[in-house]
């Protein structure tokens, strides 16, 4: 999950406000000692929220939750206008509904034609390629200087929503002296190049095509570009499409209204499903990380109220394994096949089944060789990947690079530095 703090003159921009799900969190949040699990759990926002008349304003960068779950829960706390995207807005005011503050938060949505001042920061959006409508890259200048805050990102060429990726923009960016690119590592221990969506359509295709039974798939539920293009294979396959679970459902809405969504493709009401033969269905469910409310867990239980499985229906992970979710997709997976269901995974399919939404190692060297930054920021990713990331800039030509953990302070201008640990930070629960 993402919270972001840039400082200048006094005072302070926020970039994404994300969650994480299915957390454990100790003490002092828990009356015992002992560690418990939550739903939905939050970055703390003590450091900010104590001095929230100096924050200006929050940006979200796109609608993934964990760039944009935690709005409903901390805004309360917060109280500043958020500047984002058409869809990530959408996204946005839906969960506010849920939450009644629909109506209280100031939404400014923008585009990439847009620059805004807020505060002392002046801030331009910069198209890049992901795995949901809109996201986007974020320059950030001040009379400091200027940083590169990439967000997720990958270079895709054929993506399935929105525009291919444009090196040009950020080619430019290597005239204009930037002091530090802070970018995604989720990807940094792995080698070559993300897989495109298109690569990923036609492994889904070529999988699904010779399969007889249910085929249920498995995805994000917020990855608009991966149903667009299960929908596609339904389409070459004959097969009709149905979505399982409120996230996928709501997304479909949100990509339906704005324009996203292909007309030319269809999906059947998920009641219908279970009258049509076998070899005609197509299910596409939640439940990729093995959470046991979520719906292809229910399927594994046979107490969902719309669909049952069989034997010889196949279920299709179209997603990777987030790490420590392991234990809980090998026990799901042992269900299914205890009742004679087959299943593939992306790590275990010879065919290109997923298309990650983070850049590769060799995406990262191309964006340090246009951008040229003074300095390399690696964040969003565990310790390994961030410390790969960092030896990546060095092989890039970055001259300084700081590999930090939540809670360090860097400063950018007039002289470059990281102070360790100066800020308290840590997980609250936002949700039991």
């Amino acid at each position: 999950m993402n919270m972001n703090l840039y400082g200048h003159d006094g005072q302070w921009l926020m970039v994404d406000c994300g969650v994480s799900f299915d957390e454990p969190l100790v003490a002092p949040y828990l009356d015992a000692s002992a560690s418990a699990r939550f739903d939905i759990v939050a970055p703390d926002p003590a450091f900010i929220a104590q001095q929230k008349e100096s924050l200006c304003g929050m940006v979200i960068t796109h609608a993934h939750e964990d760039h944009v779950g935690a709005v409903p829960y901390l805004w309360p706390r917060l109280r500043c206008p958020v500047y984002t995207t058409a869809f990530t807005a959408e996204v946005l005011r839906r969960k506010l509904a849920q939450t009644g503050l629909e109506d209280k938060v100031p939404i400014i949505v923008v585009d990439e034609r847009n620059e805004k001042q807020v505060g002392p920061f002046s801030l331009n959006w910069l198209a890049v390629t992901h795995s949901i409508p809109d996201p986007f890259a974020l320059k950030i200048t001040t009379p400091a200087g200027s940083v590169l805050h990439t967000a997720d990102w990958k270079i895709d060429a054929q993506p399935v929503t929105g525009k291919p990726f444009d090196a040009a923009l950020y080619r430019q960016l290597g005239s204009e002296n930037i002091l530090a690119m802070i970018g995604d590592s989720t990807n940094a221990t792995k080698p070559g190049f993300s897989v495109s969506e298109r690569n990923c359509f036609d492994g889904l295709l070529a999988t699904i095509r010779p399969l007889t039974g249910r085929v249920v798939v498995s995805c994000f539920g917020s990855n608009v570009a991966r149903l667009i293009t299960l929908a596609k294979v339904a389409q070459k396959t004959g097969r009709y499409m149905a979505l399982y679970g409120r996230s996928l459902l709501n997304m479909y809405s949100i990509a339906r209204k704005l324009d996203v969504w292909p007309e030319d493709l269809t999906l059947i009401d998920p009641s219908h499903a279970g009258y049509l033969p076998p070899s005609e269905v197509l299910a596409v469910v939640t439940g990729s990380q093995g959470e046991q409310r979520a719906a292809l867990a229910r399927l594994a239980r046979d107490d969902h109220h719309q669909l049952s499985l069989d034997k010889g229906d196949t279920v299709i992970f179209s997603s990777i394994v987030i790490p420590g979710n392991e234990q809980p997709v090998n026990n799901l997976i042992s269900q299914l096949k205890g009742l004679g269901i087959s299943t593939i995974t992306s790590e275990e399919s010879v065919l290109p089944i997923h298309a990650s939404g983070h850049p590769c190692a060799e995406e990262l060297k191309l964006m340090y060789s246009w951008v040229k930054p003074q300095v390399a920021i690696p964040v969003h990713g565990e310790p390994e990947h961030l410390e790969a990331h960092g030896q990546i800039a060095r092989e890039a030509g970055v001259r300084k690079r700081y590999v930090g953990r939540n809670g360090d302070l860097y400063r950018l201008a007039p002289v470059t530095g990281i102070r360790r640990q100066v800020i308290r930070t840590g997980r609250v629960p936002v949700k039991a």
